[in-house]
């Protein structure tokens, strides 16, 4: 399912078509997935979960903030630059006007689940006094926000994607930045 949609897009792939490419039949795809948006979102959540195991990348008893947030922008940018996963970020924009539930299948089981859990534990550090008190949610975007700069739109765009050297400058400026904004006080 996932090659058919990167492939003909999220409208234009039917639940034939992946029944098909399966071999399965279609009640049997059916039978565990009640619409192919269910299937689209298993798809992101699956990715996600593998690439971005949250308890991993944000570990409760880590005091180290700068290095977390270093380990938790690495891991995110080298996942979001995969080609696969550009290649679906492709058909969610591309489809998301005509499709709505593929846009919030697509928010819900990948980014904004990240957002969650990276603003649940920049609460955390808040309460730990590591961070300013701020609106942890609109922290979150702030720090991702800076992640997808310049090379995911370029690699998105289908330019030729960061360097191994530039990934590293960015997740440092990244942290560096987000920081500087919103280090403790006093």
């Amino acid at each position: 399912a996932g090659m058919l949609f990167m492939q003909l897009g999220y409208g234009a792939t039917s639940v034939d078509a992946i029944a098909r490419a399966a071999l399965v039949s279609k009640a049997t795809l059916y039978a565990h997935f009640p619409s192919k948006e269910a299937l689209f979102a298993t798809i992101i959540d699956d990715a996600c979960r593998t690439s971005l195991a949250a308890p991993i990348l944000l570990p409760e008893d880590d005091p180290d903030v700068a290095r977390v947030l270093r380990t938790l922008g690495d891991q995110m940018l080298r996942f979001i630059l995969e080609g696969r996963a550009l290649a679906i970020h492709r058909v969610v924009i591309a489809e998301a006007a005509r499709f709505p539930e593929l846009g919030r299948a697509f928010w819900e089981n990948g980014p904004g689940r990240l957002r969650q859990a990276l603003s649940a534990w920049m609460q955390r550090q808040q309460d730990a006094g590591r961070l300013r008190r701020v609106d942890a949610g609109l922290a979150a975007d702030q720090f991702l926000g800076l992640l997808r700069s310049g090379g995911h739109v370029r690699a998105t765009l289908g330019l030729p994607p960061p360097t191994e050297a530039e990934i590293d400058r960015t997740v440092q400026a990244a942290v560096d930045t987000f920081l500087r904004a919103f280090a403790p006080t006093g």
